[in-house]
């Protein structure tokens, strides 16, 4: 539903958050003249608001909202109209303590902060679910408002008694029977057997070990009382308006939810998404995060709803982006299918506890390098409108499962350091080297569609999982699936028999026997040149054929990288995690044994390329130059930013610069 608020719009969205209750009447009559200079079109309004809104429980004022919506309205901007509940006001906290968050130390928080509630309580639910249908019954309609945007990045875990009342529900729906959920717990280890439901508790702060059937429950029972507490707002504006509701989703690992699940409950994905690292580090974790957005989405164009224009948080603290990012970076994720770049936020605060979170607007005002490159950039985006609807087109996919995910971050595990969302990225940056354009996929998925399929983190795999990728590869795909693969199934019970779950080891033609965890500074040679750190297995062959074995130790002469053909396609297997050169020559096999290859083949180091389709047969090239040095391309077509043709010749590319081809 995305393309109701372009087709509103006129073209792709560019703005960000607007917070008006701020500043004064001098500075919006800056804020107006300034938002039609950059070519805003749309701005997130309300989203921490609640205390304005609701001065006292069950009071409301909205006089002042009236007049910026209608303010707004007048200047052509829209709005996208958020619920404020993910920062109730000081009065709630007092009339409802009991609503505040526990820690899992049994610590009960204070007023003081955004998201400090407990999403189970019900004075909770209640309180926010009565304020956005306040603001669906006033504003439904209203002109403004082209979308809505429940709370703001879910969610607070919270360990109180009323979330343990809520889990213990959730678990009498999933397992009907005390016995049933002490078989899926294995609760005959150490003396845990639950005689009562009232026993049930979160996993708080304990001796040492949690349950980990108990601890991978209690995350699905989390993310599907956030997903509940979503619908219950979202169904209250439904009731008043007809315009699209979303969330503004956290990726990678900000939130305990499944997002496949919210994905499916969303008008259209979402999300907010600030690099990790600097220079191409960050254009590659932009990839991936608009891959996984487009992902969650089932391929459907999808919304940046926050970036930051001179915001990069790294371990060492924040840092400034290069002149040329916010251009490129928005143009990245328009790339990867967003309808359209917003940031956090409009004007930088001069006050609170975000006020050095950068702005389109910076502290120092409109003449300023950020504000010149953020209007350049909206006035980029302005000239895109052409593409809206249109979709990606993805040649390989990475498996991505929340189970595996929550399985892994226990305790307890052979080796410390086996992350998810680490290896996806592992995963994905090797593909985006290649220039080979990715989807994530979840294991139970249909992945016809996909020539190649990684596996890089599988650890957790149900029977049907198992079943789904056995009858992926027999017809025809091809399959690379990464060590400690398949080791447990949905319950956090061990595989009994060898290791992957069987359907999954008939496809791989391998049994593992033995998992033999390497120390931190240990790497093992292997017969290719190539070395194995990490992890490593006893593999026996079943069919499969050595691509590579180890070459001392106890492995020396045994397997480490395996391939067999099965049905129509091959099922590749790697039983340790090679170093990064290492890795992509492996993955270039698996790519050249599949038949796929990047958007432009022979590309400059450094040069991003990125399809969007429409149905009628047009394709926009999307170019990003990430180098310090002008790049020289073999393409044509019609190049958007510039509203220049490119012919024959090519097209030469600034360094750190991008264009946008219509082709087709």
């Amino acid at each position: 539903m995305v393309h109701r608020i372009t087709e509103r719009l006129g073209g792709l969205a560019f703005g960000g958050d607007y917070n008006p209750e701020q500043w004064d009447r001098h500075v919006w009559q800056e804020d107006d003249l300034l938002m039609r200079e950059a070519r805003v079109n749309l701005v997130t309004v309300g989203v921490f608001s609640w205390a304005l809104l609701e001065p006292e429980e069950g009071s409301y004022d909205f006089d002042w909202l009236d007049a910026h919506l209608d303010r707004l309205h007048a200047a052509g901007v829209a709005v996208d109209l958020a619920t404020p509940t993910a920062s109730p006001p000081p009065w709630f906290t007092l009339a409802h303590p009991e609503a505040l968050t526990v820690t899992a130390d049994g610590i009960r928080l204070t007023h003081g902060s955004r998201d400090t509630y407990c999403l189970a309580a019900p004075a909770y639910r209640r309180a926010a679910t009565r304020i956005a249908g306040a603001l669906a019954e006033r504003y439904g309609d209203h002109p403004a408002v082209c979308m809505w945007h429940v709370h703001n990045e879910y969610a607070t875990v919270c360990h109180c008694d009323r979330a343990a009342a809520a889990f213990r529900v959730w678990l009498r729906h999933k397992y009907r029977t005390l016995d049933a959920l002490n078989e899926a717990w294995g609760t005959a280890f150490w003396s845990q057997r639950y005689g009562s439901w009232e026993q049930i508790l979160p996993p708080r702060a304990t001796q040492w070990h949690h349950n980990p059937g108990h601890t991978l429950d209690w995350r699905r029972f989390f993310s599907d009382e956030t997903l509940a507490a979503y619908r219950e707002q979202r169904d209250a504006i439904r009731a008043h308006s007809d315009r699209p509701v979303t969330t503004n989703l956290m990726v990678p690992a900000y939130q305990v939810l499944d997002l496949w699940k919210f994905g499916r409950e969303v008008d259209f994905v979402g999300i907010d998404h600030y690099p990790a690292a600097p220079g191409v580090d960050a254009a590659a974790d932009i990839a991936f995060g608009g891959d996984r957005a487009r992902s969650f989405g089932a391929g459907k164009p999808w919304l940046l709803i926050e970036q930051g224009t001179n915001t990069v948080y790294t371990s060492d603290g924040t840092l400034g982006k290069e002149p040329g990012d916010i251009l490129r970076h928005t143009v990245g994720h328009i790339a990867r299918g967003s309808e359209g770049a917003l940031f956090f936020q409009w004007r930088q605060s001069k006050a609170g506890a975000e006020l050095w979170h950068s702005a389109i607007v910076p502290h120092a005002g409109p003449d300023t390098r950020i504000f010149r490159e953020a209007s350049a950039t909206g006035s980029a985006v302005a000239r895109l409108g052409e593409l809206a609807g249109s979709t990606v087109r993805a040649r390989a996919a990475v498996l991505h499962d929340a189970d595996v995910w929550w399985a892994l971050d226990t305790r307890g595990l052979p080796r410390t350091g086996s992350d998810h969302h680490d290896s996806l990225r592992r995963a994905h940056r090797a593909l985006w080297n290649a220039g080979v354009t990715t989807d994530f996929a979840h294991s139970a998925d249909d992945l016809a569609r996909y020539p190649v399929v990684l596996a890089p983190s599988l650890y957790l795999l149900s029977d049907a999982s198992a079943a789904a990728l056995r009858q992926y590869v027999a017809q025809g795909g091809t399959l690379l699936v990464e060590c400690f693969a398949g080791a447990v199934d949905e319950h956090h019970h061990a595989r009994l028999g060898g290791y992957p779950v069987a359907p999954l080891r008939e496809a791989l033609g391998i049994r593992v026997e033995e998992y033999r965890p390497l120390a931190a500074a240990q790497a093992l040679e292997l017969s290719d040149g190539t070395r194995g750190t990490h992890w490593s297995e006893v593999l026996r062959l079943e069919g499969a054929t050595p691509v590579a074995s180890w070459t001392s130790g106890m492995l020396a002469g045994q397997a480490a990288v395996t391939r067999h053909q099965f049905g129509k396609g091959s099922a590749w297997y790697l039983s340790t995690r090679l170093e990064e050169d290492a890795y992509a020559a492996l993955l270039g096999q698996v790519l050249a044994a599949a038949g796929v290859g990047p958007e432009i083949a022979d590309a400059p180091p450094g040069v991003e390329a990125v399809r969007r389709h429409a149905d009628d047969g047009r394709s926009w090239l999307f170019l990003l130059n990430h180098s310090d040095t002008d790049q020289r391309l073999p393409v044509t077509g019609h190049d958007l930013l510039t509203d220049e043709p490119v012919g024959h010749h090519g097209l030469t590319l600034p360094a750190r610069g991008a264009a946008v081809l219509r082709q087709g």
